[in-house]
């Protein structure tokens, strides 16, 4: 039985989002928050003939950067954010500390104070998130750890890394 549209896009969901990882991974580490929006790849085309050349025609999904978001406030500027129909989904890549639980588990109750704390926490790591949704439901993950003294770089590809993120991203496409 052939796949509908819509489950061509979800099966294509994480190659697009380890895709955007490695495209925000060329420009190196401390890179500010970005956006990306998900178009179908044969709309695209459709709209935009001249891109042939540029695009992979066998993806049925391709990542468009859009402008860096302000790290100040990322619930208030993800809320600003709506989609034109066109726009199959979204992801968005920020780098973030990661603690292990028992460390997350002694963090101060006060937002900014918890950045603080595990920002000079010793057993922190740093690492890059991307995580992606469909406008139809579809979700997904990757996290890379930064690397210690050019070791290999660890990259972790679980949907369920970034609830509250996958959820304000859903919200995105509310109408």
């Amino acid at each position: 039985m052939p796949q509908t549209p819509e489950q061509d896009l979800t099966a294509a969901l994480p190659s697009a989002t380890r895709e955007i990882e490695e495209f925000v991974a060329a420009a190196g580490w401390d890179q500010p928050t970005q956006v990306f929006a998900l178009v179908p790849t044969e709309r695209l085309l459709a709209a935009e003939p001249g891109l042939a050349d540029q695009l992979d025609p066998a993806s049925a999904l391709t990542p468009i950067a859009q402008d860096a978001l302000p790290a100040e406030d990322l619930a208030e500027a993800l809320g600003r954010i709506e989609w034109p129909e066109q726009v199959a989904g979204c992801a968005l890549v920020q780098e973030i500390v990661v603690l292990p639980p028992e460390a997350e588990a002694g963090l101060p109750s006060d937002a900014e104070a918890a950045r603080q704390a595990a920002a000079e926490h010793p057993d922190r790591r740093e690492a890059r998130l991307v995580a992606a949704v469909l406008r139809d439901g579809g979700e997904a993950c990757v996290m890379r750890l930064r690397a210690e003294d050019g070791a290999d770089s660890e990259l972790i590809e679980d949907r369920t890394l970034a609830p509250n993120l996958i959820t304000a991203l859903h919200a995105t496409f509310a109408e």
